[in-house]
């Protein structure tokens, strides 16, 4: 047992063999966000994007925020902390693990479903704080631990087969995919000049050049699988579903 501040944790090392549970040569993109925790799409001919809800993940932290805030006016002198604070922590941290793993376990279940071989995953280094999101979005995004959200995906995708890509995620949000927009890489010379075709109408509802109006993140997701392999829809996007399942995941 590995001694916590208040709890034990047991850890189990064991060898599992990686099963090649997949053949196929098919794509798919994540986008993670905070609303929409995760978008995913695919160019596997017929694939039905989803979203799964990131509001859980959400109430999660705006109930530990409260009452902590609630505990810390109670502490009396110079005490940062207190038994019930680490507590409120322990189990805030064991809620988020739990969708967080849920999450994932969908996700690469859908893929090995689809018979799909690689996995890209889009990753903003500063986890879209160096956006103008305001104060609450940036402690929201500091509050939902992204970055193991897609140590779990990649694990879980290489125990079947899956190759998992990750990449920088930068124009990816506002090119457009229905379009064909080409998607820049950050700080390259062509991005000072490209213009992208569609727009960001509200939150959450991005419109093509020709008014097709989809969910943004799934936009976010096909120009994520576009940015590492170019091609990816090389066939043209006749058949490509770009209105998705809302997935909420319970206990």
């Amino acid at each position: 047992p590995i001694p916590r501040l208040d709890y034990y944790m047991v850890e189990v090392i064991y060898e599992q063999p990686i099963q090649q549970l997949v053949s196929g040569e098919r794509v798919a993109g994540v986008d993670i966000g905070l609303n929409n925790l995760a978008a995913v799409t695919s160019n596997q001919l017929g694939f039905k994007p989803f979203v799964i809800n990131g509001k859980p993940v959400k109430a999660v932290n705006n109930y530990y925020n409260k009452k902590k805030a609630l505990l810390q006016s109670q502490l009396k002198g110079n005490r940062k902390t207190s038994n019930s604070i680490q507590s409120l922590s322990t189990k805030r941290g064991f809620k988020i693990d739990d969708y967080l793993h849920k999450s994932s376990r969908l996700i690469i279940n859908q893929l090995v479903e689809n018979n799909i071989k690689t996995l890209v995953i889009g990753k903003n280094e500063n986890w879209k704080q160096g956006i103008n999101i305001g104060k609450v979005n940036n402690q929201n995004f500091t509050s939902v631990p992204h970055a193991r959200l897609i140590k779990m995906l990649t694990y879980k995708a290489e125990l079947v087969g899956i190759k998992v890509i990750i990449t920088e995620e930068s124009y990816t949000s506002v090119a457009s995919f229905l379009d064909g927009d080409v998607i820049p890489v950050h700080g390259s010379n062509e991005a000072s000049c490209v213009k992208f075709s569609g727009r960001r109408v509200k939150r959450g509802l991005y419109c093509s050049k020709k008014g097709i109006k989809f969910n943004a993140d799934i936009n976010g997701s096909y120009n994520i699988i576009r940015k590492v392999v170019p091609d990816a829809f090389g066939n043209g996007i006749e058949g490509v579903v770009v209105h998705p399942v809302k997935i909420t995941l319970t206990n």
